[in-house]
């Protein structure tokens, strides 16, 4: 279980040169933008999210509680440069929170300065303890996973959209997290990547138990089947979930998977049956039922088209749950499994 994580938070940036290295700062911002005062970014950031530019001393004084590392980088560890501002945090009484792969408790002498100063240091990357690998016996209630063409495609952000819109229509659901950004923004949950892969599909099971019959759990995809670095993790949250539904997330300003030579992203309904034919493992009544788009990189006018476009090559619903909402995704599956409301 997260700790309770103080608010308001700072979300620091620290110099990174790709605005998606910042998503977890942008996830953050944007679910939780009333628990932020402010973003911190070093000489030469080049992510901007939205809030206003603070160093540590404003911050404090705009009543900040939290640093949280809003950085979500490939390889997961703490540039050089940013440690002595991890300690200054430390000095100044702020609690730090951190989902990268390294621990807090790995800075030299960042320890000893939050002991010293009440500041507390927390890793939201750490898996609990006492997971088992996955048994696959078929359990009750229903699940939806957000899958990928590749990385950073807007997984999280559609089920955080999928779960609101449920149960802003009366549903019983649940978002499950299953990356550093969710856990901050739910609460709760297992961070998979850090997870040792024997037992990814175990905490799948674990983070998606039994529950009744109309009941959604709406679960936080990671990687991408058709990225060669993530595609392990998926395929443990696929057979873990038993997932009945799925929505698959796509850029589609992408055609190969990004930083990464020589894999291009196949057409759509390849992605889908082969997604539907690894779910069907531990699901065999899985089904994918529509597509969620991130068109923040089409040129401003082509996303209509682009939605259109995909709906006539998968005959399914297309949304982008920033512009569109994810009511016609809901509508779907209402459709496929039927409409159950919770009783009022």
């Amino acid at each position: 279980m997260l700790a309770v994580l103080r608010t308001p938070y700072l979300l620091f940036l620290g110099d990174v040169q790709i605005a998606s290295d910042a998503k977890t700062g942008a996830g953050i911002a944007y679910w939780r933008r009333e628990q932020c005062c402010g973003q911190l970014r070093l000489p030469g950031c080049k992510a901007d999210i939205g809030l206003p530019d603070l160093d540590l001393e404003q911050a404090r004084e705009a009543g900040a509680q939290s640093l949280i590392i809003g950085v979500a980088a490939m390889g997961g560890a703490f540039e050089p440069q940013w440690i002595e501002t991890l300690r200054e945090a430390a000095r100044s009484g702020l609690d730090i929170v951190s989902g990268m792969h390294t621990s807090l408790n790995d800075i030299p002498g960042l320890t000893e300065l939050a002991a010293a100063h009440g500041s507390r240091l927390i890793d939201v990357r750490v898996p609990p303890r006492g997971l088992h690998v996955a048994n696959g016996v078929r359990r009750s209630g229903l699940r939806l996973l957000t899958v990928g063409t590749d990385c950073a495609v807007g997984k999280k952000y559609t089920a955080l959209a999928m779960d609101r819109a449920l149960r802003q229509r009366g549903r019983k659901s649940s978002f499950r997290a299953t990356g550093q950004t969710g856990i901050m923004i739910a609460g709760s949950g297992i961070p998979i990547d850090a997870v040792v892969s024997d037992f990814v599909a175990g905490a799948a099971e674990a983070l998606s138990p039994a529950n009744e019959p109309d009941h959604w759990d709406v679960v936080e995809g990671q990687g991408s089947l058709f990225n060669p670095c993530y595609a392990g993790v998926t395929l443990g949250l696929l057979h873990g979930t038993q997932a009945d539904a799925l929505v698959l997330c796509h850029d589609p300003s992408r055609t190969a998977i990004e930083g990464v030579e020589g894999y291009p992203i196949p057409p759509l309904n390849v992605c889908i049956a082969r997604y539907v034919e690894a779910a069907r493992l531990t699901n065999p009544r899985v089904r994918c039922i529509g597509i969620a788009v991130n068109s923040s990189g089409l040129p401003a006018g082509d996303h209509a088209k682009r939605r259109a476009a995909i709906e006539a090559e998968t005959g399914l619903p297309c949304v982008d749950p920033i512009l569109d909402g994810v009511d016609a995704l809901v509508d779907a599956l209402d459709t496929a499994f039927g409409r159950v409301s919770s009783p009022a």
